[in-house]
């Protein structure tokens, strides 16, 4: 069996199904995906095939700003469909395409394959109401957002007409796919490795600039995004910190992420979202114990959750994070927004505790009142790690569930 994987920021969610599959003596794995992100992935199995395409031109300035996303989209299908006729013209047929419709991949691959079976990873359809937009009065929806997001919506309905299997990491990603569609979209999250995201209560971080080391025993508070921006709620989070730090003098903080946007706008002067808080709240915090560690290697990633006395996670009604739930897997106690998906897998007292996304003062708080009570929750900890092992498992539960849809959709 042949195996076409796509996706611009390959691996993305195909890294442990491609995985499987690439071990597979009798398979042949082929993935295409953004030059720029391909150079950066790591990890890979080694029988992967990658075929790049370069990052396509921006879109025409002549073309109406709604139809720009859709520009950028047919140029990245045309780059996929080059990459995949080189690949027919070899011998290369695929059996099965997993892909992402996101971006503009999957456009045109059935007219390259048509007899392959095409299974899309329904992540997210946007909505001009009830999601991410016009969530945040800071951040106050445009007038025109809805037929905005209407046309930015037709990369992904010209794609997902075609699938034959659709899959959804959370009920409440898949609720936001039209009707029409929802019978056809499985629920099936990519999975979590909670064998490597898993307690550690020997873990010692050394933060070498504030000359400081922490363990388990130390009051740390942790707080992760790929980048810190509104969408999770990272200026919540910041103005939560001077009563937080004020009701809990021993405790640190650790902020993990970049200071670029994957979510929402750029602030409009320039700055970064960061820059932007610490502007906001100038001397309002002691600095020295709050601590900015930008984007860490993985396994350093997930010593900081297990150093981490309690977690905060905080988002709009968006895509799951997957650092939620590792944070869960890690032992952390959570303290999260009472938001869609977060209220899919926290019950409040039972695996963690929601907050109010637009209330610091509560969230502080409840914050550090978890740290207060770090002994008396740990039934709680262990109760989320024990939610993800059972629901998010990524070999107990998730891996073979998508092995088994895919295997029973190739017949």
């Amino acid at each position: 069996m042949n195996l076409l994987l796509l996706h611009q920021n390959f691996p993305g969610q195909f890294r442990h199904i491609a995985a499987h599959f690439a071990a597979l003596d009798s398979l042949r794995v082929v993935a295409i995906g953004e030059a720029r992100n391909l150079a950066r992935a790591t990890g890979l199995h080694r029988a992967i095939e990658l075929r790049a395409y370069p990052t396509p031109q921006a879109a025409s300035g002549e073309t109406h700003p709604y139809v720009q996303p859709f520009e950028v989209a047919v140029k990245r299908g045309l780059e996929v469909v080059r990459l995949a006729a080189e690949l027919k013209s070899s011998g290369f047929v695929p059996d099965l395409i997993i892909g992402h419709p996101g971006w503009g991949e999957t456009l045109f691959i059935r007219d390259v394959f048509p007899a392959a079976r095409l299974v899309l990873h329904a992540e997210f359809f946007y909505q001009s109401m009830g999601a991410d937009v016009g969530f945040d009065p800071e951040f106050p929806s445009r007038p025109d957002d809805a037929y905005r997001l209407r046309t930015k919506n037709a990369t992904q309905w010209m794609s997902l007409g075609q699938a034959d299997s659709l899959f959804a990491p959370t009920a409440w990603q898949k609720s936001c796919f039209p009707g029409s569609l929802q019978d056809r979209i499985e629920i099936v999250h990519d999975g979590i490795d909670t064998a490597q995201a898993k307690p550690n209560v020997a873990t010692r971080i050394t933060l070498a600039r504030a000359g400081v080391t922490l363990g388990y025993d130390d009051e740390v508070v942790t707080f992760v995004a790929r980048n810190l921006e509104p969408y999770r709620g990272f200026h919540q989070f910041m103005r939560a910190l001077p009563r937080l730090l004020a009701l809990r003098p021993k405790a640190r903080v650790l902020i993990v992420g970049g200071d670029e946007v994957s979510y929402g706008s750029r602030p409009a002067d320039g700055r970064t979202w960061r820059r932007v808080m610490l502007d906001e709240l100038g001397g309002a915090f002691d600095a020295s114990r709050v601590h900015f560690l930008g984007k860490l290697p993985y396994a350093g990633y997930l010593q900081v959750l297990q150093v981490s006395t309690v977690h905060a996670y905080l988002t709009y009604p968006f895509v799951l994070s997957w650092s939620m739930l590792e944070a869960m897997s890690s032992g952390c106690m959570l303290v999260a927004s009472r938001t869609a998906p977060v209220e899919e897998v926290i019950s409040h007292g039972d695996n963690g505790w929601l907050v109010d996304f637009f209330n610091p003062e509560s969230l502080a708080a409840t914050l550090a009142d978890a740290l207060a009570q770090r002994e008396s929750l740990r039934p709680l900890r262990q109760a989320a790690r024990q939610t993800v092992i059972d629901r998010f498992d990524l070999r107990g539960v998730c891996l073979p569930r998508q092995i088994a849809l895919l295997n029973a959709l190739n017949g």
